[in-house]
């Protein structure tokens, strides 16, 4: 009974999180940084989903011990955030309203991190951190060009619960920073690892608290 109530719980976290993740995404992350602020807020968006990427896959990489499932762990929140982008379409919203992120490259390079290094936990959470956070933005720039111009979508597709605050303006590119996407790889890179190391701890925790 404990083995399966322990495989039980570690399954609905995975599912809790890929869940959360996704509404992470469509709630703070594509309307408000990748539609309105795509190109100011880059960096902000790329941290954010880089680390939420990372908590998750690892969790449930480590739970299985099998290279392979950080990448099935991004696919289902393609999956889930491609849902409700075929939501919003069904509203009557363009199909590029919702720019889904790139993440199953960046989660395949965590699986080719702990294959490589014989499963190596510690490698995964130092290299395989590191490489999902440098190579997420650079993977999700490629993603969004050909996307069309995104304050023309913002001001010809104004979100129902957007409040009069956010009202979409032009954005000052380069004023702050001349680069994105080598500012979000930095930043990620950096910040990616502490929260991998987070998302292996969650997973020890997790068995302890079944076995008490």
């Amino acid at each position: 009974v404990m083995v399966w109530l322990r495989r039980t719980t570690h399954y609905l976290f995975i599912v809790v999180v890929a869940v959360n993740s996704t509404l992470l995404t469509i709630n703070a992350g594509d309307y408000i940084f990748y539609t309105d602020w795509m190109w100011t807020s880059f960096v902000v968006f790329s941290v954010s989903q880089s680390t939420m990427l990372v908590v998750g896959a690892i969790y449930y990489m480590l739970f299985t011990g099998v290279p392979g499932t950080a990448t099935y762990y991004a696919t289902i929140m393609t999956i889930y955030t491609w849902v409700a982008k075929g939501a919003w379409f069904a509203l009557g919203y363009p199909y590029d309203f919702i720019v889904v992120p790139v993440w199953i490259p960046s989660a395949m390079l965590l699986d080719l991190t702990y294959w490589a290094t014989r499963r190596n936990k510690h490698a995964a959470i130092i290299i395989g951190g590191t490489l999902v956070g440098l190579s997420f933005p650079l993977f999700n720039m490629v993603n969004l060009l050909p996307v069309r111009d995104p304050l023309e979508v913002a001001f010809k597709y104004p979100r129902p619960t957007l409040p009069a605050y956010m009202t979409p303006i032009e954005p000052q590119v380069g004023k702050f920073y001349n680069s994105p996407v080598a500012l979000g790889s930095g930043a990620g890179a950096v910040l990616t690892v502490p929260i991998a190391a987070l998302g292996a701890k969650l997973n020890t925790w997790t068995y302890r608290w079944m076995a008490a």
